[in-house]
């Protein structure tokens, strides 16, 4: 039996920010409010991202440019990692350099192969302010590479190159949401 409070339960599902969006592409303010409007906006981030089904969300993914990322994610010995971090900094990412398939919920269906590296170290606080420091390795680790670039104005295409990156641009202008 589960025992507390079930993230996203009391949430409101927010409408997705997509590629093009300007808020996507520049970096995130700190937070400096640790009020009821946080514990609002990370409720809402985590029935955002069951309701699109994914393992992490920004918080510029829907329309706030503040610093916060929720998680939900596997490692790759599906070990479930759950939680939330405040003001995150990447101090650790390191290993081996992995390319593999990576998507966003900002550029829904689409996918592209991306590098990451299989251990990241991230710090940060909790929506309370008390300080959070989160391993990651394998999956976890690109989820966690992944939502502090989101903080910092980039999404996965900044980081494809070649061919790969052409295709998943001329896929997203394709698309149906494409700008």
């Amino acid at each position: 039996m589960r025992h507390g409070k079930i993230p996203g339960a009391t949430g409101r599902v927010r409408p997705m920010t997509l590629l093009g969006d300007p808020v996507l592409h520049a970096p995130c303010e700190e937070v400096t409010d640790f009020g009821p409007s946080l514990a609002r906006l990370i409720e809402d981030m985590f029935a955002t991202m069951y309701a699109a089904r994914g393992v992490g969300l920004a918080a510029n993914q829907v329309g706030e440019a503040l610093r916060v990322f929720v998680y939900d994610c596997p490692d790759d010995d599906d070990l479930r990692h759950l939680g939330h971090v405040v003001n995150p900094r990447l101090v650790e990412a390191d290993g081996v350099a992995v390319r593999g398939p990576e998507g966003c919920l900002s550029l829904p269906g689409l996918e592209a192969g991306t590098e990451r590296f299989d251990h990241a170290v991230v710090e940060g606080v909790d929506m309370l302010g008390e300080p959070v420091r989160v391993h990651g390795t394998g999956f976890f680790a690109r989820c966690l590479q992944h939502e502090c670039d989101h903080l910092d104005g980039r999404v996965y295409t900044d980081r494809v190159t070649g061919w790969r990156r052409r295709r998943v641009l001329r896929a997203a202008a394709r698309a149906p949401w494409g700008r």
